[in-house]
């Protein structure tokens, strides 16, 4: 019996102040895409598909990906994706969506392309939909950054057409936290 009745977590806590690894990693605010690791490649059907762009060689089908461990008191998230080296590194953003119910854990393969579930901001080629990366060639790997904020605020708060620094604006004091994935894509 260990010190009279004290398991071994309760232990674990009293000497050195924290969870263990596992116990901590089952609360942890996530995001995942069974598409793609952490810093993983992005497949050739995930890029952007505009007419008349020879960098936009794909499908334009968005991803999918699911989320737990949301913080306590989140009533909506909004999910952005950018590629911070786009536009010779001024940044392109891919998506701004908002708006996405607190009862919603996922998205499935092209629901963010389709505008499923969500309010639609304005990303930089101008549409509230996913757009898929388009790197010019012989620019490199570029890092597609999604990020999926927790907010405090209902899902139908914030009206469309916002753009990324508009959302950020508008969720600064209703942020309850953050999750990210990163997906790599070149030519």
């Amino acid at each position: 019996m260990i010190g009279r009745g004290l398991s071994a977590l309760a232990l674990s806590v009293i000497f050195t102040g924290s969870l263990p690894f596992a116990a901590q990693a089952a609360s942890t605010f996530t995001l995942s895409s069974p598409a793609f690791q952490d810093n993983g490649m992005l497949a050739q059907k995930y890029a952007g598909a505009t007419p008349g762009n020879a960098s936009c060689t794909g499908d334009n089908v968005s991803p999918p990906l699911s989320w737990a461990n949301p913080p306590v008191g989140t009533k909506s998230f909004a999910l952005l994706l950018s590629d911070p080296e786009g536009k010779a590194g001024l940044g392109v953003s891919h998506l701004v969506a908002y708006g996405i119910p607190a009862t919603t854990n996922g998205f499935a393969e092209g629901d963010l392309t389709q505008g499923k579930g969500f309010v639609g901001g304005k990303n930089s080629p101008g549409t509230a939909v996913y757009h898929g990366p388009c790197p010019p060639a012989g620019s490199g790997l570029h890092h597609y950054t999604f990020v999926l904020i927790a907010t405090d605020l209902p899902p139908h708060a914030l009206g469309p057409g916002l753009t990324r620094e508009q959302l950020l604006e508008k969720l600064q004091g209703h942020a309850k936290g953050g999750a990210g994935i990163i997906g790599r894509f070149g030519q």
